[in-house]
């Protein structure tokens, strides 16, 4: 859902002459300010890119990074308060994704809602989020937030929220949430209400166990497990239980295989069609048990145990 927005504010260039004070709100198709009639993203937009540390885990350190994860990846529409450092008191909700994909708004009662699914070029999700979250702080009540560029220095959403605030986060079943006054809805912001609602499928966060989401997508059903365990050993774990026969979550399930974002693995299961995300508490809570003992083991992986690492599936998202 998310897009990307051409007018940015520019990193600091390196020419001669040029400053931070010079650099115009430029994209990174446009020409580059500094004259030499390349693209920016080839010119001075690559200097800025390549000088800053992309983390493997932009949200590492946060006490529900996890479901943070999930809430970018997985989930079409939840929302989640967060908690300022600085004032508490202020009202900030993170977003799945907020209509025309803007990256956060300010509601005309003050309360600030930030977006998750908005891609931009910096790599670093924490750094942009934290940016657009700065921007909202002193923006004008009853306006959405325009997309920035962040630098090396450019703060992370770990500096400006509790990172230890374990997030109270609601699944919906729809983009209401977007909705103030729908009689003052704007038309684009209604097509974008539409786009959002043709494309969202059913959802549910699983409540015995952290950062687990059943989904239905069309004539399937899945059960997608965003974890914080080390990846190698995550790995051997799960090939202990694939090898033993014990990695299902029940009858008719797979474990299909897993994907990689924002530097965690997803494994994803495949469930009967009808299973619905009740059924699957109970099967889940014990996966969790049988995985906490396989990641416990040390001693070295079986030849079969070998053999069902290696027939892993695995796709890296981001």
């Amino acid at each position: 859902m998310a897009k990307k927005n051409a007018a940015r504010t520019a990193p600091q260039a390196t020419a001669a002459g040029m400053d931070d004070a010079d650099i115009p709100v430029v994209g990174m198709r446009e020409p580059c300010p500094c004259g030499s009639g390349r693209r920016y993203k080839a010119c001075h937009g690559r200097d800025a890119s390549a000088a800053m540390a992309v983390p493997s885990r932009p949200f590492a350190g946060m006490a529900s990074e996890c479901d943070i994860v999930a809430l970018r990846e997985l989930v079409p529409a939840a929302t989640a308060p967060l908690t300022l450092r600085d004032d508490p008191s202020r009202s900030v909700t993170l977003a799945t994704v907020l209509p025309m994909a803007w990256p956060a708004l300010v509601r005309a009662d003050g309360g600030i809602v930030l977006a998750l699914q908005v891609t931009v070029g910096s790599g670093d999700a924490s750094r942009d989020l934290a940016d657009a979250l700065g921007r909202a702080l002193v923006a004008e009540p009853g306006e959405p937030v325009a997309l920035g560029r962040v630098t090396a220095h450019s703060p992370r959403l770990q500096g400006l929220v509790d990172p230890d605030a374990v997030l109270d986060i609601t699944v919906h079943e729809d983009f209401e949430f977007w909705i103030e006054d729908a009689e003052s809805m704007a038309d684009d912001v209604r097509a974008s209400l539409d786009r959002a609602r043709s494309f969202a499928h059913p959802t549910a966060r699983l409540e015995g166990v952290a950062a687990a989401y059943w989904t239905r997508m069309g004539e399937k059903e899945h059960l997608r497990w965003v974890m914080p365990h080390d990846e190698e050993r995550l790995l051997d774990a799960l090939a202990r239980l694939h090898a033993s026969g014990a990695d299902s979550l029940g009858e008719g399930t797979k474990l299909a295989g897993m994907f990689r974002a924002q530097g965690l693995l997803c494994p994803v299961w495949d469930l009967p069609l009808g299973t619905g995300s009740e059924a699957v508490e109970a099967p889940a809570a014990s996966f969790g048990e049988r995985l906490a003992e396989a990641l416990a083991q040390s001693t070295p992986l079986t030849s079969d145990e070998r053999r069902a690492r290696a027939s892993m599936r695995q796709v890296t998202l981001r």
